[in-house]
């Protein structure tokens, strides 16, 4: 029953966030407005981590599996891809070394204030 009431706490929460991208006129999508918030409800202790912990953990362990959908829509767009596939190559490379470098930076900038606010 526990983790019901968990993915019913994540449910809600993302359908709010669909609810809100209806009124809403910008181009974000509703999963966008439903983490951020999930997060600020988590940040203000509306909600307590404790109560969407396990069903949480549960998600992002099958997330590999949300993935299969999108693989096999890109392969069937093949034909499509193809005329494109170096750009494509190129711009995948580069967004994820620019991510991968902001998120270690940010990681080193949040270890460093942590250790900072420890002494």
């Amino acid at each position: 029953m526990k983790y019901l009431k968990q993915f019913g706490i994540i449910l809600l929460v993302t359908c709010i966030g669909e609810i809100i991208r209806y009124f809403v006129p910008l181009p974000i999508p509703g999963s966008i407005y439903g983490l951020t918030l999930m997060f600020g409800l988590l940040c203000a202790h509306v909600i307590r981590v404790e109560d969407v912990k396990e069903a949480a953990v549960f998600l992002i362990e099958i997330m590999p599996v949300m993935f299969i959908p999108a693989a096999v829509g890109l392969i069937e767009s093949w034909g499509e891809l193809q005329p494109i596939l170096i750009q494509t190559v190129i711009i995948l490379v580069l967004t994820t070394v620019i991510v991968m470098a902001v998120t270690g930076k940010t990681a080193m900038i949040m270890i460093e204030k942590e250790k900072k606010n420890h002494e």
